[in-house]
């Protein structure tokens, strides 16, 4: 079984298209959403149960080019 994460992105200005972009093309999102506020993109994702959590985030996600900072938020269950 996977473990269901969600991550706020925070993109360099002008640069949140072209993350979404690269996001998707990379295919390793459930969902994404473009927000207002603090945060310009909000993914939910799923991590392989044989994946380290920090590290694929740092390896699939975090190496776009433009993400300024992110803020992960763990699940642990669904009601």
């Amino acid at each position: 079984m996977s473990t269901c994460v969600f991550i706020q992105i925070r993109c360099r200005p002008g640069t949140t298209y072209k993350v979404a972009e690269e996001i998707a093309l990379r295919e390793i999102h459930s969902e994404l959403y473009s927000t207002s506020g603090e945060f310009d993109l909000l993914m939910k994702l799923y991590i392989p149960k044989d994946q380290d959590m920090g590290k694929y985030i740092n390896d699939e996600l975090l190496t776009i080019p433009g993400i300024e900072r992110s803020l992960t938020t763990m699940t642990f269950k669904v009601f």
